[in-house]
């Protein structure tokens, strides 16, 4: 049991946060924030950061007596001192206009897809976030100041992707007998526009600012938001290293396939094997499916309660969902149903664009894939969080602890004999390497002043990337830092971590029982669990 006045700041930390993000509320099945979206100009965010800063200074103070309740003051406390750095210091905010863009966004999304939720309220949900959005997107304009070109270009497109969105409210969720519904949802698609065409002529001529966070920053967030002991200059060596030695191992899988081809051309000629458009959805499922019985037959990990759906993506979504995406149950949510999105290439394309499209569903990468997002990647470890008596390991995660773990798997579901040929081997090491690639780039972007195209080579050259994706991929980088490294690094984590504890149960250990021990632990950091475990250093 949680000590009462943790539990009370845990809860009081929930609030604050469910407060400054509704949308965040909507994901985690809270539904009382439903009907409306943040407020994020400069005197709301120095308010939300004061608040912040007065629960830090509580939970200081709170006197915990079992480790249990220190790991878990001690996450939340890392959580709450990112968030004041990242308001203070980085400005999302302030800096990048796709912080209100997919705000808006995934806000009207989550509502169009959680089912879970009854039409009614959702609809009253929608109104009322349709009609916030243009007085929201004035506040955006009023606060948004020195945005980064890269910035500015990626959210362009993102409006561009979701104006569907708001049409799909119309048409799907419009509230029985409201007569201002469509004159609000014409006024948010007014606005949408308006802020796009702001970006394209404004905010694009201003942005003069670098996206890059610098190396202090870059550590702060290394060691308060993920507990990595490890630098950004360590890391850089760690990925450069696991870049070269991933490419030896590509290099000596690809060779048992064809002993005369470079590695790349194995890849490229393996990759026009793959389901046909319609075929594809199945193909995935199946693969799920395959994964599930392989971890519940050998008994890798505990199996939680909660089916994962495969589907096709609705087509309103196909425009910010062109792949694939994998979407969980809400942590408070009575639904235990996760979503699995496939996205078929457009039916009306041509063969040639189809083919290109459809080479990215490489039969020989299904299988990396569906364990990756299914089993026992991302919907188990979510299903086993939620599942946690603990409310801190219910709503705080480190994604060297998230995205480690599903990388994680990939490796040991292959120990284990998973993978049913070379080429599903092959596809495994690929992977790795585009991980490891992150890991460079990130570091490199943030804090070694690499300029965007030359990360743009460096996955074309590395991963061979087409040049479309990899600018994509950039993009992300240079918005999302100190998040591509953790994939590699926690991969990392987990793997000394289950060095440490075989070497401590000795003749006892098992991979299950490694595997339930870290689960219990919900999305904390490896460091943390670490911690908790006995095993830290």
């Amino acid at each position: 049991m949680t000590a009462p006045a943790l539990q009370q700041l845990v809860e009081s930390y929930c609030d604050l946060l469910w407060n400054l993000d509704p949308v965040a509320a909507t994901a985690a099945g809270v539904t009382r924030y439903d009907g409306r979206l943040g407020r994020y100009a400069d005197e709301d965010i120095q308010r939300y950061v004061a608040a912040f800063k007065s629960l830090g200074n509580s939970l200081e103070d709170c006197e915990v007596e079992t480790l249990d309740d220190e790991v878990d003051r001690t996450a939340l406390l890392g959580q709450i001192r990112t968030s004041i750095h990242q308001f203070e210091r980085e400005q999302p905010h302030v800096r990048n206009p796709t912080f209100w863009a997919s705000h808006v966004l995934e806000g009207l999304h989550l509502l169009l897809v959680t089912t879970s939720t009854p039409r009614e309220a959702r609809a009253a949900a929608a109104a009322g976030r349709v009609r916030e959005i243009p007085a929201f997107l004035r506040a955006a304009r009023e606060t948004l100041r020195d945005c980064p070109t890269v910035f500015v270009v990626t959210a362009s497109r993102v409006v561009a992707q979701g104006l569907s969105l708001v049409d799909e409210v119309e048409q799907t969720l419009a509230p029985e007998g409201d007569a201002e519904f469509p004159g609000h949802c014409r006024d948010a698609r007014a606005a949408l526009a308006d802020f796009a065409l702001g970006l394209d002529s404004d905010l694009e001529e201003d942005g003069n600012g670098s996206f890059a966070i610098g190396e202090e920053a870059f550590d702060f967030r290394l060691h308060l938001q993920h507990s990595l002991r490890a630098t950004a200059p360590e890391l850089w060596r760690f990925g450069m290293a696991l870049v070269e030695s991933t490419e030896a191992e590509i290099a000596d899988v690809a060779r048992r396939i064809d002993p005369d081809a470079p590695w790349p051309d194995v890849v490229s000629r393996l990759r026009a094997q793959h389901p046909d458009r319609d075929a594809l959805v199945g193909a995935y499922r199946d693969q799920m499916e395959r994964a599930r019985r392989f971890v519940e037959e050998r008994e890798l990990v505990p199996m939680p309660a909660g089916p994962l759906e495969v589907v096709a993506t609705p087509p309103f979504l196909r425009p910010l969902i062109p792949f694939a995406a994998y979407q969980p149950p809400g942590a408070f949510s009575d639904s235990r149903v996760g979503w699995f999105y496939v996205t078929p290439p457009d039916a009306a394309g041509v063969g040639a664009a189809q083919e290109r499209l459809l080479r990215d569903h490489c039969t020989y990468e299904l299988p990396g894939t569906a364990l990756h997002e299914g089993y026992p990647g991302h919907h188990l470890q979510f299903l086993s969080a939620h599942a946690q008596p603990r409310l801190a390991r219910k709503v705080l995660s480190s994604a060297v602890t998230v995205e480690g773990w599903a990388l994680y798997c990939e490796e040991m579901m292959g120990e284990e004999g998973f993978y049913g040929s070379v080429e599903e081997h092959l596809f495994q090491k690929v992977a790795l390497l585009w991980r490891a690639c992150r890991v460079v780039l990130d570091v490199g972007l943030h804090t070694r002043g690499m300029p965007i195209e030359e990360a743009v080579a460096f996955l074309m050259d590395r991963v061979h990337f087409e040049r479309a994706h990899a600018e994509a991929e950039v993009r992300r980088y240079c918005a999302e830092p100190v998040y591509q490294l953790c994939y590699a690094a926690g991969r990392r984590e987990l793997l000394d971590l289950r060095n440490a504890y075989r070497a401590a149960r000795g003749g006892d250990f098992t991979l299950r029982d490694f595997h339930n021990r870290v689960l219990q632990y919900g999305g904390l950091s490896v460091s943390l669990i670490r911690w908790g475990l006995g095993l830290d250093e």
